[in-house]
């Protein structure tokens, strides 16, 4: 029997572009009572990145995927391709594969002894390119690494390790004019002839470059003020102090509804998500968009000045992006209802010593008003959305 383990080094979330390491150990663990002689064999041991796509069929339309090639192998592969329709399948994912890289051989012909074992560092770089991970309900990208195994004279075994991307638009763009030079700040405490830790300084050197932009995008304050106005007048006035977050914060906005001509009866507010499908891929015209609701807010504020509304992004979301089916969109959805026949409050004299007591009016003819204010949602730091990340980091298979 062999126990084969896999643990992601540093957690389980990442940026597009980032390097992605696992640590590999292959362990015999037949009982010490056996034989001396009971030695394990494995043929070889190969692993890879790939992206798993799967689209609704009451929303989405696909192109029919080319079958051209597909039962040919190449000469320069091995026969662990995972992303092949066969072996997932088989090893029941759904979908299809829409991103991979190149598989590496981690060793051939690994014989084990009883106790023994070998570890291996695999490691990829995450392509720059690449989709967020995402489970909508129009369409659901999914990223795994697969490590394939096998025995000799038997099947091939696979050990799946999902993890989670997340995609910081314009990175790639912002890091390819350095021409392969560091962005961040040389440190002099630093050997920068030390070849072994390059990858790790430019792996650094990414997450560093990225944190710094979405902090600096989220910084910068653009206080904004928009007028709620019905039919029957003026209802109030909110205002935000800017429309772009990142995943983890919360939108705090402020609604002031003193000097106003109609009063508010109640309001709620809807932080959304919109999944909206290409027009290649919509399944019937005029398809409208699929919404999410992440976080809401309900008060009721007559006779209410002002008020406000904190709604708080989950670090588990998805942050705003788009692709060839699908763009995720993140807005702040309002619904007022108001008073299309307002009536006097009643008012009292507060030096009186006897005790009134006020009763609201019966009926008020009322309407409802709704808006829309869109807001940009940026990942936020990976490290920080690991912490609330349910991917196990550590996986194992016993072949």
């Amino acid at each position: 029997m062999i126990d084969v383990q896999a643990r992601l080094v540093r957690g389980s979330v990442f940026l597009a572009g980032e390097l992605l390491e696992c640590i590999l150990t292959f362990s015999n663990t037949a009982p010490h009572n056996v034989s001396s002689t009971a030695c394990e064999n494995l043929a070889w041991a190969s692993a890879q990145i790939h992206c798993q796509f799967h689209a609704s069929e009451s929303a989405v339309v696909l192109p029919p995927p080319s079958t051209t090639g597909l039962d040919v192998q190449a000469e320069n592969e091995t026969v662990f391709v995972p992303n092949r329709a066969g072996m997932s399948i088989s090893a029941g994912e759904r979908g299809q594969c829409i991103l991979s890289t190149a598989p590496k051989i981690l060793f051939c012909d690994l014989r084990l002894d009883v106790g023994e074992s070998k570890t291996y560092i695999y490691s990829e770089i995450i392509p720059p390119d690449a989709v967020p991970s995402f489970r909508g309900q129009a369409v659901k990208y999914a990223y795994k690494l697969t490590i394939g195994c096998q025995r000799v004279n038997s099947p091939i075994k696979l050990l799946r390790v999902p993890f989670r991307v997340l995609v910081f638009p314009g990175l790639r763009d912002y890091r390819s004019p350095g021409d392969g030079e560091s962005v961040a700040p040389a440190n002099p405490f630093l050997d920068e002839d030390v070849g072994d830790e390059e990858g790790c300084k430019r792996d650094n050197s990414l997450l560093e470059v990225a944190t710094e932009l979405i902090m600096e995008a989220t910084a910068q304050r653009n206080p904004s003020t928009f007028n709620i106005t019905s039919p029957w007048g003026k209802v109030g006035r909110f205002s935000i102090g800017r429309t772009v977050y990142r995943l983890g914060e919360d939108v705090v906005g402020s609604f002031d509804f003193s000097n106003c001509t109609v009063p508010c009866l109640h309001l709620t507010v809807l932080l959304q998500s919109e999944e909206i499908v290409s027009e290649a891929c919509r399944r019937y015209a005029g398809q409208a968009p699929l919404v999410t609701t992440h976080a809401h807010h309900n008060e009721a504020c007559v006779h209410m000045l002002s008020t406000h509304a904190m709604l708080p992004l989950p670090l588990q979301a998805t942050p705003s992006f788009s692709s060839e089916t699908v763009a995720l969109k993140w807005r702040l959805h309002f619904q007022f209802i108001v008073a299309s026949e307002p009536k006097e409050v009643p008012s009292f004299d507060m030096d009186e010593h006897e005790s009134r007591v006020w009763h609201s009016t019966e009926t008020v003819e009322a309407d409802t008003l709704s808006w829309d204010l869109p807001i940009t949602v940026l990942p936020s730091n990976p490290l920080h959305a690991g912490t609330v990340c349910q991917l196990p980091t550590f996986t194992s298979i016993s072949i």
